[in-house]
């Protein structure tokens, strides 16, 4: 039987592109039954009744998955977040990063609106944190949609992969996505004056290509729980304490009140930033704080 990648999942149908070709198919009915849930990104087996309609027969092994957004099998996530309107967030990228890196997907930072700063100790701030963020090991990209700063950059970053645009609404996912493929002509609309949050313009998850690679417009969301990662797992999802927590004294070392912490002397002498280690113990208590699941 033929194989697709689902790049579309709408109202109980999955869109399997299969080479040039797209089929409009169903789950099987056992998938109910068995709790699988098809997801755009998936690797599916499919047969089809005729050219245009089919029903998928088995989801492949999946490398990773998201649950918000819901897709699976992606090399990279372009974390987008705003300079501006929204002011940029270290605090939320950092539960973006946490998320992805314990998912083992690349993540790519992406400031956008740089061209609304109208403040230039608000610009060298975020040139700082984009420093930080470099430091660490991170790609940074600095752009303007309106002005395309660091679009060039960006493309051939996508070429091959499947990417997954995220963070939170209005912070310019779908005006890059047009840029970057101006065919498209999503839907974006700005800041919501009232709540001081994006509205939400993305409804569904689609695979969309760009380049040679595919990339995924999400809906936007503003909250991220620690669901699926435990306390002694935290810091591995922090690269820079990753990196020297093996001279820890202690094995076990969970980087909060034991002597000879190799990561607590790494903030004290600046090598790790400050604000970095914070987000970390505040991720620690609500992670402690999370009620058990049964």
């Amino acid at each position: 039987m033929p194989k697709g990648k689902i790049i579309k999942a709408l109202s109980g149908f999955y869109y399997c592109l299969d080479g040039d070709k797209t089929i409009q198919c169903r789950g099987r009915g056992v998938f109910r039954k068995n709790k699988i849930t098809p997801l755009v990104g998936d690797e599916v087996v499919y047969d089809y009744e005729n050219e245009r309609e089919g029903t998928i027969q088995e989801v492949l092994e999946r490398k990773n998955e998201l649950v918000r957004p819901p897709i699976a099998n992606v090399d990279q996530a372009i974390l987008v977040f705003s300079a501006v309107e929204p002011d940029f967030s270290p605090v939320l990228l950092d539960r973006f990063l946490v998320l992805i890196e314990s998912n083992d997907i690349e993540p790519v930072i992406c400031i956008s609106k740089m061209d609304l700063i109208k403040d230039e100790k608000q610009r060298q701030e975020i040139e700082e944190y984009a420093a930080d963020y470099r430091k660490i090991g991170y790609e940074v990209m600095l752009t303007s949609t309106l002005e395309e700063d660091g679009i060039t950059e960006l493309r051939p970053l996508l070429n091959g992969r499947i990417s997954v645009f995220a963070g939170q609404s209005g912070v310019g996912k779908s005006s890059l996505l047009n840029v970057l493929r101006p065919e498209l002509s999503l839907k974006t609309s700005g800041i919501s004056s009232h709540l001081g949050r994006g509205k939400h313009t993305t409804r569904h998850v689609e695979l969309i290509q760009v380049g040679t690679g595919l990339v995924a417009d999400t809906p936007g969301f503003s909250s991220l729980e620690f669901m699926n990662i435990e306390t002694e797992d935290l810091s591995y999802c922090f690269p820079e304490m990753r990196g020297v927590s093996g001279n820890c004294k202690f094995r076990a070392c969970t980087h909060i009140s034991e002597p000879k912490c190799a990561v607590k002397e790494a903030v004290e002498n600046g090598s790790i930033p400050a604000y970095r280690y914070e987000h970390y113990l505040s991720f620690i208590e609500e992670i402690k704080d999370r009620k058990p699941r049964y």
